[in-house]
């Protein structure tokens, strides 16, 4: 399966590259400004990247939009679909969100949208709970995970690392949802 990710994040691309062993994936390179992500949810914001890839993607490749985020209990779902977006240092604004608070509950979540060279439309999803920790730990992934500790688990993501991440992050749930939905195609 050969494939384009409509992102600018080369990190998701290296996580999916773990997470979907036998396909093909590069960056869509574009010389056009990717568009803005306003959409409602996860979903909406995928399509938009999908749909902008579709254009510029060669024919004969699916494209691949993605959109995650940490959404936060105590924050009532916050940063949620802004997470990218939220402050310069999220890792930072979080904590200070939750400076006090004992409700850590979170859960990450991953939304990808697959356009497929006939037109085809797929939908996968990836979630995986947890809690925010009091602290930074580790040092591989990126984003929010120095901070997220996963459910039976007492080390951060950046602890567990890229090889655990591969297997079992919300974008890793999303890809083996995404490769089970094009297995026959």
């Amino acid at each position: 399966m050969r494939a384009r990710l409509c992102s600018q994040n080369p990190h998701k691309l290296d996580e999916l590259r773990a997470s979907l062993p036998g396909w093909e994936l590069a960056l869509l390179e574009s010389p056009d400004p990717y568009p803005a992500e306003d959409g409602g949810s996860y979903e909406e914001n995928a399509r938009i990247k999908a749909r902008f890839g579709r254009e510029r993607a060669p024919a004969d490749e699916w494209v691949l939009g993605e959109d995650s985020g940490i959404e936060v209990e105590a924050l009532g779902g916050a940063p949620g679909i802004r997470s990218a977006r939220w402050a310069d240092d999220g890792n930072a604004r979080l904590l200070e969100e939750l400076d006090g608070r004992a409700d850590r509950g979170a859960r990450y979540v991953c939304t990808i949208v697959a356009l497929g060279p006939a037109g085809e439309e797929l939908v996968a999803r990836g979630e995986l709970r947890g809690r925010v920790a009091a602290a930074p730990r580790g040092s591989e992934g990126f984003g929010y995970d120095p901070l997220f500790v996963p459910e039976g688990e007492e080390r951060t993501v950046a602890e567990l690392g890229d090889g655990w991440k591969s297997r079992w992050s919300h974008r890793a749930r999303a890809a083996a949802q995404l490769a089970a939905l094009t297995r026959d195609r």
